[in-house]
């Protein structure tokens, strides 16, 4: 019997020792509620102490605004949409596509490995009923589509798919890829508005929202039937 090479043996160490670290910190940080935890607390839910933050942080600051999107992720119940418009408004349309897309992968691959290491029993405790009834058939996917799908599709809880998709028999480098490209569009969306906003540009803010509005509605709408005929697929 022919023996892999140590690297492909050991290649879970490259998610699990990630995945280790972040879930361990973030219990501690609960658990011991100390001034770091409720700092990170306050970024999130108070938006102009995170913006004179990372102004009074410098050069760091596009360190730590990619820490803040990857840390979203993996805490799916925070919402991401106020952080990527920050983005914009604090980076540029440009810049802060690229930091929020580099942080909202990282996140995205961490909370992958997390699935997979931890398996089904963590993540129907940490995913709702009613979303696991919706997207649970996703543990059971391959497909780069059905990834693209999820992703590039508003109003779908992309976060908790991660987790599903850790579940799935996908292999990490497609999902790596597939969800970091089906993220784009919505990602450079929420950053161009807040670069708008920031300069002060509210006709080109209105339409550009008249124009996503346009795109958007119609597939926040029916995204509930494309799951269901994804779903149907993978039943027949």
């Amino acid at each position: 019997m022919r023996h892999r090479p140590l690297i492909a043996r050991y290649h879970w160490v490259v998610w699990v020792l990630p995945a280790a670290f972040i879930v361990g910190a973030g219990l501690w940080l609960v658990v011991t509620d100390i001034p770091v935890y409720q700092l990170l607390v306050r970024l999130y839910v108070d938006k102009p102490f995170l913006k004179q933050t990372l102004h009074r942080w410098g050069i760091l600051a596009p360190a730590v605004f990619i820490g803040l999107q990857a840390l979203q992720v993996v805490i799916a119940p925070i919402p991401g949409e106020l952080t990527g418009i920050l983005g914009g408004f604090l980076f540029g349309q440009w810049l802060g596509l690229t930091y929020s897309s580099i942080g909202l992968t990282i996140g995205s691959i961490v909370a992958f490995g997390i699935g997979r290491w931890f398996g089904a029993h963590y993540v129907r405790a940490w995913v709702s009923q009613e979303t696991w009834a919706r997207m649970g058939f996703i543990v059971e996917a391959e497909g780069a589509i059905l990834c693209f799908i999820v992703y590039v599709i508003p109003g779908l809880p992309k976060d908790i798919a991660c987790y599903l998709f850790g579940l799935s028999p996908m292999p990490f480098w497609v999902f790596a890829i597939v969800s970091t490209l089906g993220r784009i569009p919505g990602t450079w969306a929420l950053s161009a508005q807040g670069a708008k906003v920031a300069s002060r540009q509210y006709l080109h803010l209105f339409l550009l929202t008249a124009f996503l509005a346009a795109v958007v509605l119609p597939l926040y709408y029916y995204r509930a039937q494309v799951l269901r005929r994804f779903h149907r697929r993978r039943s027949a």
